[in-house]
């Protein structure tokens, strides 16, 4: 089987960041990496799946709410997909901090936590969620449009 583009990134070299993982006609995919890969430190399940639910309605309710199509954890437990429709760069880029200022800055009852909402209502954390969100809003503060290419390893 033909390898799928998200694997063929080197994620020996992959940093904490926000990258574009693919572009797809008008649909934009965002990779939201908090974690470097295979370092040992990945999100717990709990902060994860509170970041997910904080997020995904966080961004819903934006102006430009019905271009979000879809806000998802990795497998790997370093971050997020993001994806998005005829949104510019620039302005995603923004969104994403804003949305996890308002993570690391929320509190009260998570969005969609209650048993009839959620299929694991009880795997939250959100002191957790907003440990992490703080830990990468520092590393995307200054995160431009030019950061986004994902690293490439160095010609020998």
């Amino acid at each position: 089987m033909k390898t799928i583009p998200s694997f063929e990134i080197d994620h020996e070299i992959l940093e904490k960041g926000i990258y574009i993982s693919r572009i797809d006609d008008d649909i934009t995919t965002y990779d939201i990496r908090m974690k470097e890969p295979n370092s040992g430190d990945y999100l717990t399940n709990s902060a994860l799946h509170t970041i997910e639910h904080i997020f995904a309605t966080y961004v819903r309710n934006t102006e430009f709410g019905d271009n979000i199509i879809y806000f998802g954890p990795a497998g790997s437990r370093t971050g997020f997909y993001l994806l998005t429709r005829s949104l510019t760069d620039n302005y995603s880029i923004q969104l994403i901090k804003d949305a996890f200022q308002h993570i690391a800055e929320f509190w009260g009852r998570i969005p969609g936590a209650s048993s009839k909402e959620c299929g694991n209502c009880l795997e939250h954390n959100l002191p957790q969620a907003k440990e992490e969100a703080k830990k990468f809003l520092d590393v995307i503060k200054d995160w431009t449009k030019e950061d986004l290419e994902y690293p490439k390893a160095e010609e020998q």
